[in-house]
């Protein structure tokens, strides 16, 4: 009766060794053993099949049996996928395999897609995924482990997490570029205050920003506001003439460079804040994670949108 679960690498690498070199002494050399050793390895592994593995016609020098040939092939298959499998044990050690979900806030959609094309290039056995969403969105998906590692700004205390700074991230106020306020050097508070800000929905970073911001500048002054789905409906309701707005300048660079929107320069300047990378400060990073965080770090922000010196004209951002 066939017992394969008896069956042992030490006995079949004894059966290869003899193959290869010729004699059982021969491969009890090769293997560090002794030739009664190697017999004993060769016997039990025989009994176990219930058939002879080697043709000892010609003791010099066994040759395999058809038994033994199919047995051989099998162990050097085995020894090839288990050779693969520990290579990619180790490359999941050092980080280049493996998964990674990768959230990113609404105005870094910017500048996301590129990012994660260039950690594809990099790490190309690595499944980068990305998400994006709103401030409220991401921190819910962080703490539940649906994203494992967020590009946003400031920081949250809940989930509590460990953040780095990856670049600056400046706000500013956009307006079409025949607004009544695009050609002033200096916009003063009070006609800031006069218009219509466009803006994100509640829970949102850049309302956040703004709302503190205005709070600040009009010491609690009412103004009104109009609600916007996206980024680029606010950009279009600006280029109507609907209002203005405070956006990420990373979320406008084409159009400033191109003339379709203008920065406004204002008396007090919009504020330039900082993305960061951070993950949850209970999670423990995996070589994969570690070495795509790594990375990103790595990069100084290289990848955060610019903008041409000169674009948009007088009212181009100097953050």
């Amino acid at each position: 009766m066939l017992r394969p679960e008896s069956i042992t690498f030490k006995q079949l690498r004894a059966l290869e060794a003899v193959v290869e070199r010729g004699t059982i002494s021969l491969a009890a050399e090769q293997l560090g053993l002794t030739a009664p050793a190697v017999h004993t390895q060769l016997r039990s592994l025989e009994e176990n099949l219930g058939c002879a593995l080697l043709d000892r016609s010609d003791p010099r020098s066994p040759a395999l049996t058809a038994e033994g040939k199919l047995l051989l092939d099998a162990h050097k298959r085995m020894q090839a996928v288990l050779a693969s499998s520990l290579q990619k044990i180790a490359s999941l050690h050092d980080g280049y395999k493996g998964s990674v979900v990768l959230g990113v806030a609404s105005t870094g959609k910017y500048f996301a897609p590129k990012l994660v094309a260039d950690l594809r290039q990099v790490f190309p056995d690595v499944d980068i995924r990305l998400k994006v969403g709103n401030r409220d969105t991401l921190l819910e998906a962080l703490s539940q482990r649906a994203i494992e590692l967020l590009i946003m700004g400031r920081p949250s205390r809940e989930p509590a997490v460990i953040a780095r700074e990856l670049g600056d991230h400046p706000h500013i106020f956009i307006a079409a570029p025949d607004h009544r306020l695009a050609g002033l050097e200096t916009v003063a508070v009070s006609d800031l205050l006069e218009e219509t800000f466009l803006c994100r929905e509640q829970g949102s970073g850049s309302r956040i920003l703004m709302e503190r911001y205005l709070g600040q500048i009009g010491d609690g002054q009412p103004y009104k506001t109009s609600t916007m789905g996206s980024n680029e409906t606010i950009k279009q309701a600006v280029m109507a003439g609907l209002g203005i707005a405070m956006i990420s300048q990373h979320t406008v660079t084409e159009e400033l460079a191109s003339g379709r929107l203008v920065q406004l320069r204002t008396e007090r300047p919009a504020i330039v804040r900082q993305w960061y990378l951070m993950y949850a400060k209970d999670l423990e990073l995996t070589p994969t994670l570690r070495a795509v965080y790594d990375y990103i770090l790595a990069q100084k922000g290289a990848f955060l949108p610019r903008l041409a010196s000169g674009a948009g004209s007088e009212n181009s951002p100097t953050a």
